[in-house]
This record gives structure tokens, C-alpha cells and sequence, in this order.
């Protein structure tokens, strides 16, 4: 009968792993799974202790129970080195436990990222005396829901479970793994201020992060509605995002779609050991996570402009109180937002003059919820307006329309800006609109001029208009300026803008996912940044 598929932690099949099934002490059966991951056994159902091995994975033994017509997700981690901290973000002077699964002995230091990478201590070595003893076991079945729960198996001594508290300076600080062999993994940490220190707050986007992230099989990209029974051969051929034009993965109200834990390595944010802050951003996903973000930081500090750093979940739960702060930047892809977060925003600068910088595009356009501190749901139902403005239809997450709105307000009410799909995925300068207004003050530009012809991002080449871009929302407050343009194909570069509101607040949008990326190498980006800063803490 068939008894389970086994798959790796990308939900991919694995093919020829070797099962034994026992009870008690006698062995039932011994098999290998199929090229589909397939494992069939001449077993009746019930309790059994099943093993699992293949040469480049770790083995494990699991306790299992047979069902017919249920087939069981046998889970395996493969042979490399990666980790992560938890919690991912903390106040300086808290500590996280850092989780890391390495087949040899490594080693792990800490580093804080800025306009360089600074050394801020060694945590040391590791390797557990037993053979492959820092090898870490990821729960069966779909994982994404839960956690991958590193550390909470055979660490029951207390002296194997390790700490790293929050330096006292915020920042984004990263830990590097290196292990005997060479091998190199990092992964981020971010660390708030105990209290205060700057007047400019930075928002980290890690609710985005989380949603793209496919660690276990599953994000709001790939499987969103949970596993399926049978995992992938070739994902190319297998998954139905790949065979259907215009295929979103979004069809059922937004209860039928689990949750996606934060406790799970981000290989997307990883970054090489070797990688300087000027460097080209290589490779897709690091293009709109952490490491594009880093590009703002540097630049935060080159020109003297000092910060705190947050995430958004501490905004969320309120250890980010946005009264204390003059100016707020958040960058790169805020796709992802939970009401509160969108509310405690527009509230500060509309009712209690915040100022704003929003330094990236496609921002708070789908809206999550935080079921606890460690998981989060994307509300994936998306509806369409009608020429006379009320929601109609559900459609899919191509419409690009305000997908706020139906959950709350347009995205556009507050940034000014909404993301389109013109022009998606290239790069282009921007062209000079109103070049008296303040922002291109110093730059000498006149009407028609170029610039942001420079990029650091490797996806979408091409200047600081790029990869995904915003435009002037219909919701879009009253007086708001669109200051110059990307030129994007299809009249979709991005449209920059800003606006003051009543309570002497004000926002400024770059409206492109690339803007940070040009900040450290385009000299006229970087003066309209600082422009637009400067003249908002003033």
C-alpha cells in the first residue's frame, strides 16, 4: 500500500531514500522510496517507528501511524549548512537563541551591517562531540504552518542551547556561519533601540520577507493553500503556477489558507561572505529583501543621518512608538502589511504631523494578519472596483488595484502612490517634471534631464526606475505632485511624488523597488534622499 511520499525541505520528491519500518523491536519492512517520493510497504495500518536514510541527507527515525488513503509527509533536510536567530528581531540588551543546522563543525560570529561590515564578537566554535551532532531534525508534514522548530530536538541539555543578546547600538546585524569545509551562510537579526536615540526610525519590511520565503515548501507564492498530498517531481512541470497563464494560486476566501511561521531559515536574505555594501545586489531574491535594504542603511550612515533600527512586527505590537520619532523611511517592497501597522501610519502623518519617506514600491498593498508573534496569514481575497468605485468581483493578485481597499482603505490614501503592472521588471532612469521643486535643490537638473541611471540591483539593470514601480492613485491626497518619471516601456516607470498634509506632515515617494539600490552609486539620487530628509527633520 502506499504509505507516504518523502520530499526535502523545498518540498521536492526524493527518490531512492531507504525506510525501514519497525514495532517494537522487530523490522516490518524495508524499502526505497520511488523517483516520485513515493513509499509503498506490504504494511497493515497502524503505530509503527519508521527510519529514514539517504546519502546526502540527514537521517532521522520517526514515530508514525499508517492510514490507508492517507499518505504521510515524510520530511528530510539535505546536507548544507544554514541557520537563523529567534526571535529575528529584539531590543538591545534581549536575547535570541541562534538555531543552526551544519554536518560539520562551524564557526559563528557576529556582524553589524552598515556603510561597512563591522565585527562585533565571536560566539566560537561548534560541533557537539558526537558525529554530526549539529545536524538539526525539521518536523514532517507542512512545517511552514509551524515552525521548523531547530534546537528542541536532542538539545535537552541546557548548555546546548545558546544565546546572543542585542548589542546596545540598532542596527541590522547579521550572524555568519562558517563551516571547517569553507561554507559560508549568514542570516539577519534585527536589533531595536532600548529606548530612543535618533529621529529618524527605519522600518524593516520582514512581514514581506516571510511572505516570499519558501523555506519547507510553501509561501504565498508557492503552495499557498498548503501542501499538496503528493509533493513535486520538477517543479517546472509539476506546480499549476507554471501551467496556467495568469495563474495567481488565490481562489478561496482568506480563512482557507494556513498560516506561514516566521521560524524558518531566509536564504533569500543571505549574503555572501565576501559582499560589500557598494556591491552589485546578485541573485533575484536578494534584490527586494534584506540585502537591498542594507544599500539604505549604508547610505544612512555615509551621509551622517543617524537611525533605529525596527521591524515591522514591532511596530505592530507597539515597541515602535512613532511619536517619539521625526521621520519614518521604509524602503525596497513593503508589499505586506497588517491593518494596525497601515493605521498607526496614516495616523501619525495625517492627524499628528509625521513625516514620511517611502523609499521603495509595490508598499502596503496586501494586507496580513498575526495570528501569534511567530506566524502570520496572508488575506489573499482581492475584489475590483466598478466605474461607479464599488467593489465587484474577486479577482486575482494581477489587478495590481489598491488590494487594501477591500480590506480597509487604498494604499494610495496614504503613500500617494499605487503599484501598476506597466513596465514590470525593467529598469530605466527617470526624467526631471518639475525641477523648481525643492527635492532637486543643488542637483543643477532642469526640466527633461536624466537621472538615477545607475543601479546596484543585477535583476532589473537599468536605472533607479525599476522592477516593480507605483503610480499616482486615484485615492491619492489632495495636492499631491508627481516630481518626475521613470522610463519604464509601456508608460509605467515610476511616478515619484509627495504631499503635506494639514497637521504639517508629509510624505515622499520614490515609487520604484530600485531607488535604494541607486542611493550609494547615483549622485543625484543620493541628493534628492538627502534632501527630502534633511528637510523633514528640520
Amino acid at each position: 500500500m502506499l504509505v507516504g511520499y518523502v520530499s526535502d525541505e523545498r518540498y521536492l520528491a526524493i527518490g531512492d531514500v531507504l525506510v525501514e519500518f519497525q514495532r517494537g523491536e522487530e523490522s516490518v519492512a524495508v524499502v526505497r522510496s520511488t523517483p516520485r517520493g513515493a513509499v509503498y510497504a506490504d504494511v497493515t495500518p497502524g503505530r509503527y517507528r519508521v527510519s529514514l536514510c539517504r546519502d546526502g541527507y540527514g537521517s532521522k527515525t520517526v514515530a508514525m501511524e499508517v492510514v490507508e488513503g492517507k499518505p504521510y509527509q515524510f520530511r528530510l533536510l539535505r546536507d548544507c549548512l544554514l541557520g537563523y536567530v529567534w526571535p529575528k528581531w529584539v531590543r538591545s540588551g534581549e536575547r535570541s537563541e541562534f538555531r543552526v543546522h551544519a554536518v560539520e563543525p562551524y564557526h559563528l560570529s557576529v556582524w553589524r551591517y552598515g556603510l561597512r561590515k563591522e565585527w562585533v564578537r565571536d560566539i566560537g566554535w561548534f560541533d557537539e562531540h558526537g558525529p554530526r551532532a549539529t545536524m538539526q531534525v525539521t518536523p514532517d508534514g507542512d512545517y511552514v504552518q509551524t515552525g521548523v522548530e531547530w534546537n528542541k530536538r536532542g538539545y535537552d541539555n541546557p548548555h546546548h542551547t545558546q544565546f546572543v543578546t542585542g548589542p546596545a547600538r540598532s542596527g541590522l546585524y547579521y550572524l555568519h556561519a562558517k563551516g571547517e569545509s569553507g561554507a559560508f551562510f549568514s542570516f539577519p537579526w534585527i536589533v531595536a533601540p532600548a529606548k530612543p536615540s535618533s529621529r529618524i526610525a527605519v522600518l524593516c519590511s520582514t512581514t514581506n520577507w516571510n511572505a516570499y520565503n519558501n523555506f519547507g515548501g510553501r509561501s504565498n507564492y508557492v503552495h499557498p493553500e498548503g501542501l499538496p498530498a503528493a509533493p513535486p517531481v520538477n517543479a517546472r512541470l509539476d506546480l499549476e503556477r507554471y501551467q496556467k497563464t495568469g495563474f495567481s494560486g488565490f481562489r478561496y476566501p482568506n480563512e482557507h489558507y494556513p498560516p506561514i511561521s516566521f521560524e524558518r531559515p531566509e536564504i533569500g536574505n543571505h549574503v555572501p561572505e565576501r559582499t560589500e555594501v557598494t556591491d552589485p545586489i546578485a541573485g533575484r531574491q536578494a534584490s527586494h529583501l534584506a540585502p537591498a535594504e542594507w544599500r539604505l542603511l549604508g547610505w544612512l550612515e555615509r551621509e551622517g543621518f543617524a537611525y533605529d533600527l525596527y521591524s515591522e512586527s514591532q511596530l505592530h505590537y507597539g515597541q515602535l512608538d512613532l511619536d517619539q520619532y521625526k521621520v519614518l523611511i521604509t524602503s525596497v517592497h513593503p508589499e505586506y502589511v497588517t491593518i494596525p501597522m497601515f493605521d498607526k501610519i496614516k495616523g501619525w502623518v495625517h492627524g499628528r504631523g509625521g513625516r514620511f519617506l517611502y523609499l521603495g514600491a509595490n508598499g502596503y498593498s496586501c494586507a496580513v494578519e498575526f495570528p501569534d508573534e511567530g506566524t502570520m496569514r496572508c488575506l489573499t481575497q482581492m475584489m475590483k472596483e466598478d466605474e461607479s468605485g464599488w467593489l465587484v468581483d474577486p479577482v486575482d493578485l494581477n489587478c495590481y488595484e489598491s488590494r487594501m481597499h477591500m480590506l480597509h482603505e487604498p494604499d494610495g490614501s496614504l503613500l500617494g502612490v499605487t503599484c501598476s503592472a506597466l513596465g514590470l521588471m525593467t529598469g530605466a532612469p527617470y526624467r526631471v517634471l518639475e525641477p523648481e521643486h525643492w527635492v532637486f535643490a543643488g542637483t543643477n537638473l532642469k526640466a527633461g534631464d536624466l537621472f538615477g541611471t545607475r543601479s546596484l540591483q543585477e535583476r532589473c539593470p537599468g536605472g533607479a526606475s525599476g522592477h516593480e514601480m507605483d503610480r499616482i492613485s486615484r485615492y491619492a491626497p489632495e495636492g499631491t505632485r508627481m516630481l518626475a518619471k521613470g522610463l519604464n516601456p509601456e508608460n509605467g516607470g515610476a511616478e515619484m511624488a509627495c504631499y503635506e498634509t494639514a497637521s504639517g506632515g508629509a510624505v515622499f515617494a520614490a515609487g520604484s523597488i530600485t531607488w535604494p539600490a541607486s542611493l550609494l552609486v547615483d549622485e543625484h539620487v543620493s541628493r534628492i534622499t538627502a534632501n527630502v530628509l534633511t528637510r523633514y527633520l528640520s
